[in-house]
């Protein structure tokens, strides 16, 4: 909601920057320095300004520009170093209003990071920059950006803590030029002068980090000022707080600090604090001594809880040796139970394996006692007849899965047509009389039809019969001899419609035999539907002994 009473000047600015091309927004921003300084510091009519640069969302615009390259921006770093000093100076002394929860989770540390992030910029370009006229110009720009970052956060002191564990900030801090690691670590002394108590709400590894650093440049660094500022920065983060003084003194990780502290020679400026930081290093004997006797009293109640802890536990040990043989033989009883059960499972397992195989295995006899039934000459018509039961139970098992898988796709539909159904049914109701009528006519029409399908069955069977009959005198009238050639007792063959059958059944029985009996190597390049030659000597033995239907003994 836009506020009422809006400044001329603010309502012009964030019209004109509304209008104005991407590239003219960083040079029109720059009139609120302007505005800002021709405001009494302090005064309401400055924060009711602030109110409305932040409400016609001027500060956003300030902060995508400082997001943006350097080297895109009309003025370069001029014009960026400003910016961030109107940044800082809106955002300090702001009251957002209803929008207090963006501004202090989302705008706030957003400006932060982007400070360290134009810091780390302005380093980097400092370090490769030739000209010394430069490198002045470049560092007064480093110097007007901390100096932001230390009013911003100065005004909003939660912003301490996200400075101090950013990683952009230990970039800053790990340089080894001395005027931008001594404006970097002015710029930390400041901060922890305004709340040092965020010092130890960071991560253990990040406070770490810092220390490292500050150490590292008090004892390898050859320039006075940065040691001095070292100096000065360690003996603020020592003396504000009790567990860094611990930590410096105790910890293994700066073992020996006092000792490379003393052999170290300050300079006249900062002597007076490289001398206090060795003293809060090294604690006087009395010091030592109180230190000594807590850790005693500490080891004797210890010594003590110790004890009673021992002797508690051995007055329940007896019920523990109890519990715990209760328990063991617990366990032990059931991991018996289960290897029971799965010993049991397996018996179970091999019996039904074993009664699959002998159910198999009686099949398989059954079947062979059947085949030795079965004439040979049938064998492959009984094969084919198995063969296309099982084709048939395949069949039938498939496209019972079929229809029942179906069936759930289409049983919502199913559903619908039944209750379509049960409406009509209910909709329009036949009379008794109707359906008795209906019901009569239903059952001569079904008599009728099986009426006639036992008819047509027993016509198919007769069609069958004379086929099968037909064929077999065909098949014999092709073998037989001509009539110049045929003897005696051949036509005889033909005078009744059982001998031909019988001796056509005698020579595949022989042609059987003859092939079963023969050795393999007689075998060698014969197809399977190759007939062998029977004599007729053989074929005519028994024929005599046959029953011949249809004839009369002479």
């Amino acid at each position: 909601m836009k506020p009422t009473g809006t400044d001329p000047r603010i309502l012009s600015l964030a019209a004109e920057v509304a209008k104005s091309p991407e590239q003219n927004v960083p040079i029109i921003l720059l009139k609120l320095k302007e505005i800002i300084n021709n405001t009494p510091l302090g005064s309401s009519e400055l924060k009711k300004i602030k109110q409305d640069i932040y409400c016609y969302d001027l500060i956003r615009y300030c902060l995508l520009v400082l997001s943006q390259d350097f080297s895109r921006i009309q003025g370069g770093w001029t014009t960026i170093s400003q910016l961030t000093q109107i940044l800082s100076h809106c955002c300090v002394g702001l009251e957002p209003g209803e929008d207090a929860e963006e501004f202090y989770s989302e705008l706030l540390p957003s400006a932060a990071e982007n400070f360290l992030i134009l810091g780390r910029q302005l380093q980097t370009c400092f370090i490769n920059a030739a000209k010394g006229e430069e490198k002045d110009e470049l560092l007064h720009f480093f110097q007007i950006v901390t100096d932001s970052l230390f009013w911003l956060v100065g005004g909003h002191v939660q912003l301490i803590q996200n400075v101090l564990q950013s990683d952009h900030f230990l970039h800053l801090l790990q340089t080894d030029n001395v005027q931008i690691g001594s404006t970097v670590m002015t710029m930390v002394q400041n901060i922890l002068q305004i709340n040092s108590g965020d010092l130890l709400r960071i991560e253990a590894k990040t406070l770490h980090s810092i220390l490292d650093e500050v150490i590292f440049k008090l004892l390898s660094t050859p320039s006075p000022v940065l040691r001095g500022t070292a100096t000065k920065l360690l003996l603020l983060m020592a003396g504000s707080h009790q567990e860094i003084l611990i930590l410096l003194r105790l910890s293994a990780c700066y073992k020996g600090l006092r000792s490379l502290l003393n052999k170290q020679q300050p300079g006249t400026e900062f002597r007076h604090e490289f001398r206090q930081l060795i003293s809060l290093l090294s604690p006087k004997v009395y010091q030592e001594v109180e230190e000594q006797k807590l850790h005693q009293a500490a080891c004797l109640i210890q010594a003590y809880w110790k004890g009673f802890q021992t002797r508690k536990r051995l007055k329940k040990l007896p019920s523990a040796v109890i519990t715990l043989q209760r328990n063991f033989r617990s366990k032990r009883a059931k991991l018996l139970l289960e290897l029971n059960r799965q010993k049991e499972e397996e018996d179970r397992r091999s019996r039904l394996q074993l009664q699959r195989q002998r159910a198999m295995r009686l099949s398989r006899e059954l079947r062979l006692s059947m085949l030795e039934i079965v004439h040979p000459g049938q064998v492959e018509k009984h094969n084919r007849e198995i063969e296309e039961k099982s084709a048939l139970v395949i069949q039938k098992h498939w496209r019972g899965y079929r229809e029942r898988k179906n069936f759930h796709q289409h049983k919502p539909s199913l559903m619908e047509y039944k209750a379509a159904v049960t409406l009509q049914r209910a909709g329009s109701q036949t009379s008794d009389v109707a359906s008795k009528e209906l019901h009569s006519q239903a059952q001569e029409r079904l008599q009728h039809y099986f009426m006639g399908r036992a008819l047509q069955d027993r016509a198919q069977q007769h069609r069958e019969a004379l086929k099968a009959q037909i064929s077999t005198n065909i098949e014999q009238l092709m073998k037989s001899p001509s009539l110049k050639e045929a003897e005696g007792k051949e036509p005889e063959l033909l005078l009744s419609r059982s001998r031909p059958v019988a001796a056509k059944a005698k020579q595949a029985h022989l042609t059987t035999l003859k092939h079963i009996q023969a050795p393999w190597w007689k075998k060698l390049g014969e197809e399977a539907g190759d007939e062998i030659d029977v004599p007729k000597d053989e074929l005519s033995v028994e024929l005599g002994t046959l029953f011949i239907g249809g004839t009369k003994p002479p």
